[in-house]
């Protein structure tokens, strides 16, 4: 390489990093770069299900993301929020299913592996505080079975009656 050329090489490649370095903070602060590992951020113990949170982040990203927005906010008459109320399901008989046969799980084209792993992830990403002492992460048995019979036009009145069942059970 010429002497001449050399520092324009570096320059660019500088530039190109802090492109690169910018653009990775920016999507955190909006909320779409993948967060800090959960086993990394809150203890190992607490990633139970999560074998590869940057996976599960992408499997989210690229199937559940476009309608439960990516702070689980969701979207008007599409997905409903799952910010900080999704592990109410778990308190509650029946809602654990009710996760694991909504229309976008059970008929979601990930694995039953990698779903299960989403659905973890997603317990801890969006509602860690409302998960259960006692949870048992969900496993690709569990969602294989869950998942053959999804739920349709029901899923809507399911979600209301099992979310007013968990606002009257204690947490645990």
């Amino acid at each position: 390489m010429s002497p001449r050329v050399a520092p324009l090489v570096l320059r660019a490649a500088a530039a190109f990093a802090g492109v690169f370095v910018a653009s990775a903070c920016c999507a955190d602060a909006a909320g779409v770069a993948p967060p800090a590992s959960a086993a990394t951020a809150a203890g190992a113990a607490t990633a139970l299900g999560v074998a590869n949170p940057q996976r599960a982040w992408q499997n989210w990203t690229l199937n559940c993301q476009g309608c439960h927005r990516p702070d689980g906010s969701g979207s008007m008459g599409a997905a409903p929020s799952i910010a900080g109320s999704v592990a109410k399901f778990l308190r509650v008989r029946g809602g654990r299913e009710y996760l694991g046969r909504v229309p976008g799980v059970a008929t979601s084209p990930l694995s039953n592996s990698d779903l299960a792993e989403v659905l973890n992830w997603m317990l801890w990403r969006f509602d860690s505080a409302g998960i259960p002492a006692n949870f048992q992460p969900y496993t690709a048995d569990e969602v294989g079975l869950l998942r053959a019979r999804p739920l349709r036009i029901e899923a809507s009145q399911m979600r209301r009656d099992l979310l007013r069942k968990a606002d009257r059970s204690p947490t645990q």
